[in-house]
């Protein structure tokens, strides 16, 4: 039995949903991740935009006081100096809604994640042969 029930079909609707001051903040987003991952496949996974590389890179999703990041927990590892001024889990962080996105950091964390996706997926192909 199939839902009723669907979430946005691509990143430009999702990001159509909220305000204008909001879809500025997840375009800029979007375009600096894209930058860092000029390779990488958009898709909606979790319901959030998703970035894929060989596996899952980044999601993004917009809240009502923050946006949250999730680079996996060693994206967050790598560069948890630089995050720790910022709310987060293991698995995510949550950007403040109503300042400045760290993009240099983003980007950073992006590349990161290409690195360790692109390295796993070489190790994985090497068991293969």
């Amino acid at each position: 039995m199939e839902s009723n029930i669907s979430g946005p079909a691509s990143i430009d609707e999702y990001i159509a949903n909220f305000p204008a001051e909001v879809q500025k903040k997840l375009e800029d987003l979007r375009a600096v991740i894209k930058a860092a991952a000029p390779e990488a496949q958009e898709k909606i996974g979790y319901q959030m935009p998703t970035f894929t590389l060989k596996g899952n890179l980044v999601h993004f999703a917009a809240y009502k006081n923050h946006i949250g990041f999730y680079p996996t927990p060693s994206g967050i590892q790598a560069y948890r100096e630089e995050l720790s001024v910022y709310e987060g889990a293991k698995g995510s962080i949550r950007f403040p809604i109503d300042q400045p996105l760290p993009f240099e950091l983003i980007s950073k964390i992006v590349k990161f994640r290409v690195t360790e996706n692109l390295q796993k997926a070489e190790i994985k192909m090497g068991k293969k042969k």
